[in-house]
Parts: structure tokens; sequence; C-alpha cells
């Protein structure tokens, strides 16, 4: 079970750590080898999808990656029809911080089918929009206000409620290419105030700022298009060093 994974990762590592790769972005013949420098460098898994794919085939894309790793690989969905089989789960998606009934269960009655059909591990997660400075494509997708940045207590409320539901993860999200990321202040508050793993994306772009989220109380770490660009690929390994803090030998 995938995861059961991400919570044994936690367990042992600290805090884990997953790149979301969107089929639109990262080609072929950059596929494979990020992939593997990826699994060489300490990252746990994968995350696939996005908000709005226009041109790529996820079924295609995923395949190509499972072929290339072990790692476990998400559907990271935004629509119905990015859930297959190819992939290992999918995050359940509930876009909490919103009221558009859609995003909150009607396109969920659409996928459940589809999820169970295709076998793969459902993991249901509360889905916490932050306001990161400007529109995000799954703020202007869903039709969601995000919860306001100088509103912990919101996002805290909220969590919660997702957990009293059943929820298995929260996911605070500031958006792909966010200027700024969630704070550490609204991480810290949702953590303390909710006992399951909080996944914290968006904005993410040193390992320093990583290592903030963890600090704060963050159990999973996602990181995007900062390595869309060929330059970044480099400091993955650092990444991975700031968020398994558990590993890290102290002298």
């Amino acid at each position: 079970m995938v995861y059961e994974k991400l919570l044994n990762t936690i367990v042992v590592k600290g805090a884990a750590y997953l790149i979301l790769l969107d089929p639109d972005k990262l080609p072929d013949e950059k596929l494979f080898p990020f992939i593997i420098h990826c699994e060489k460098s300490g990252v746990d898994g994968f995350l696939v999808g996005g908000s709005l794919i226009i041109d790529g085939d996820i079924k295609v894309f995923i395949e190509k990656i499972k072929r290339t790793t072990s790692l476990p690989v998400i559907i990271f969905p935004g629509e119905v029809n990015q859930v297959c089989n190819q992939a290992d789960a999918i995050l359940f998606l509930s876009v909490i911080s919103g009221r558009n009934p859609e995003h909150l269960i009607g396109k969920h009655v659409l996928a459940a089918p589809l999820i169970k059909k295709s076998r793969i591990e459902p993991i249901s997660t509360g889905y916490i929009i932050v306001e990161s400075g400007s529109m995000t494509t799954a703020e202007y997708i869903s039709g969601s206000l995000p919860v306001p940045r100088n509103k912990p207590e919101i996002a805290a409320a909220t969590a919660l409620a997702a957990q009293y539901l059943g929820m298995k993860l929260i996911y605070l999200e500031a958006g792909s290419g966010a200027s700024q990321p969630v704070p550490n202040e609204m991480v810290k508050a949702v953590s303390e105030y909710c006992n399951i793993p909080v996944i914290v994306g968006g904005g993410i772009k040193s390992p320093h700022i990583a290592k903030e989220k963890v600090d704060s109380g963050a159990k999973i770490i996602v990181t995007g298009n900062f390595f869309e660009n060929e330059d970044n690929w480099g400091l993955i390994g650092s990444f991975a060093e700031a968020i398994h803090y558990k590993l890290t030998v102290t002298v």
C-alpha cells in the first residue's frame, strides 16, 4: 500500500519527498535521465498530473516512468480523465478550502467507479489552496477562493474538519510556480491541530525553504516546476537531505 509506505518513510526519514511531474512539461529526452537522477538523489516517489493537461498523455507518461523506476507513482488529478490504472495510487482530492460542490464531491462521484475498476489505491486528501500572491491554475480551474495567507486558524479548522471526515492527508497548496510558498505559521498551525500528515507544495525553490516547512511540521514536501529547468537538477539531493532530517548524521 502506497499510503503505508509514505507513513513508514515519514517514521524512518522524518518526512517524505515527492516530485510532481507534468506530462506537458517534461519531454521524453529528459524524462528518463530525470527519473533516474531523482531516484539516485533520494526522492521517495512521484506525483503525476495537474490542474490542466493539454498535450501530454498521462497514461503513456506514467507507463514510461514505471519502466524506469520502482518508486511509487501517484496521480495528482486535475480532472476525472486523469484516472488510469498505470499508476500505483491516486490522491482522492477534495478542495476543502473552497465551496464549489463539484470539487468537494461532484467529480468524485464520477471518478470513484473508474478508480475501483482501475484497482489503484485511493488516498483521501483534503486539498487547501493558500493565497500565494497571484491566481494559480488550481484556484482558477476549481473556482475556489484560497485561504488568506494571514489566516492560519482558517486553514487549521478546515484541516481538522477534513480529519474528522476521515481524510488521510492534508495538502497545503500555494500553487504551481507560486511567488510565495505556504507560510510557516500556517504549516505549524495545521500540523499542531491535526493528527494526519500534512503535505506542503508550491513555491518551494530551495532546500532551506523545504527544511523550514519540515521544521514547521510538514511530513511530505512536494516540488514541481522548479526542476523543469535542467540547471536546477543538481539541487535535488540537497532537497532530499534537508527533508530527510532523521537521516542527517550529527557529529
